[in-house]
């Protein structure tokens, strides 16, 4: 065991909670984050946006704490925080110095055991939401993706966890509680901690906290199935916007760093294949880019494309025929690249407690346990060639899915190829 296997704790209560620490001594600071089992899976199909609304409802009055009080109590201890809510859970973080670290958790579980709810807050926290809607609806490129997911991955885990304002404006304090008190519980409830501590006496607070909240069930999300092909959602503009992708593998897939290395091929900088070919080379967009994309398990790699919409068809065009040709390898200076990008990734997580926290909170949800910088870096220094290229002819990209933003459709054939001829 390494000495860094060895700065990595977890301990299961038995109410379900689990709590992983990684020591951090060479730092002064401390992270939390919260993975709570609301995420918008959750939702009633009618009330999309549920447990978004009741992320920003759950801090507007804690414990002893009004709504002003719990705000000032953070900022006096100097906490850096966030939340926000996703697919699978509502997340609560937050960073400061370690010798605030105990009392910010204090307040945090107010916010998850004993919120307040207040009723003549309740229109204040919906315009929040609203707000944050009428972004997306302004923000083309997230509608595109959004619309993408939603499709490739179908109900419920391709949801857009704001809702409308439609079903944001039918959420009554009612459905708010009603939805706190089913999901908020122990069991399924991550929080992962590092940085400067104590883990004996972190496990102990923590326990203190949180050992004696009861355990809840779980009820199991509605499911429907995705949806297929080539969707266009019509827009005036002089822009258009890409959204595309096809089956990939998941984050805990034993070849999810094969596919990485793929597809940093088509989208790891100004030496990538998209960039060079469909921007630099050719000029036929503004931006262009793929990655990863994940829920528990299910993958797909996305791609997308702002241009021009008279370059548009062009565009999907030389896209499509990136993406066909990658079946035919990688070479071992796209794959030196790589490596060299993922270790300076690395080397920025040993100076951050805030993103090691968040990174151990997902490896446990994903992985049912933590995986060591060492690990990781280990499993990309190993990778070669060959073995990127046999996964690539195993799962060559193909069977696109499509969304357009824009005046006009796109076209693709039946096996998700442009019939546009490439020169």
């Amino acid at each position: 065991m390494t000495e860094q296997e060895q700065l990595i704790h977890s301990h299961h209560f038995e109410n379900g909670l689990v709590l992983i620490g990684q020591s951090m001594p060479w730092l002064e600071s401390a992270a939390f984050s919260f993975q709570v089992p609301a995420g918008c899976r959750y939702d009633p199909a009618h009330q999309i946006g549920v447990a978004n609304f009741v992320c920003e409802m759950v801090q507007r009055g804690a414990g002893e704490r009004d709504s002003r009080q719990y705000i000032e109590a953070l900022e006096a201890l100097g906490v850096d925080y966030s939340s926000n809510a996703s697919v699978y859970g509502t997340h609560y973080s937050g960073a400061s110095c370690a010798g605030q670290l105990e009392e910010a958790l204090g307040i945090f579980a107010d916010v998850m055991r004993r919120p307040h709810f207040p009723e003549n807050q309740l229109e204040d926290g919906r315009q929040v939401c609203n707000q944050e809607i009428a972004a997306i609806e302004d923000d083309l490129p997230q509608r595109a993706l959004l619309r993408l997911r939603e499709r490739y991955y179908g109900q419920p885990d391709g949801r857009d966890c704001h809702g409308t304002a439609q079903s944001v404006g039918s959420i009554t304090l009612n459905d708010l509680k009603t939805f706190y008190e089913k999901q908020y519980r122990p069991n399924g409830m991550i929080l992962g901690v590092a940085g400067k501590i104590n883990w004996s006496a972190l496990k102990d607070h923590v326990g203190q906290l949180f050992a004696d909240w009861q355990h809840k069930p779980e009820i199991p999300p509605l499911k429907s199935p995705p949806q297929h092909g080539t969707c266009h959602l019509p827009f005036e503009s002089q822009q258009t916007h890409i959204a595309l992708a096809y089956p990939g593998v998941c984050y805990s897939h034993p070849d999810y760093y094969k596919q990485l290395g793929s597809v940093s091929v088509l989208s790891g900088g100004m030496s990538s294949r998209l960039f060079s070919e469909v921007r630099e080379k050719r000029g036929l967009c503004y931006t262009v880019f793929a990655s990863n994309h994940s829920v528990r398990d299910r993958g797909s790699v996305i791609c997308y494309c702002g241009t021009s919409s008279d370059r548009a068809q062009e565009s999907l065009d030389v896209i499509l025929q990136q993406l066909t040709n990658l079946r035919e390898g990688i070479t071992e200076d796209e794959l030196r690249r790589l490596k060299v990008q993922v270790r300076s990734d690395l080397i920025m997580q040993q100076e951050s407690c805030r993103a090691r926290a968040g990174s151990i909170t997902g490896d446990w949800f994903h992985f049912n346990r933590v995986r060591t910088l060492d690990e990781i870096n280990s499993n990309i220094s190993t990778l070669t060639v060959s073995e990127i290229n046999q996964f690539l002819e195993q799962n060559p990209p193909q069977t696109f899915d499509l969304v357009t933003l824009g005046s006009q459709p796109l076209e693709m054939d039946n096996n998700g190829i442009s019939p546009t001829p490439i020169g």
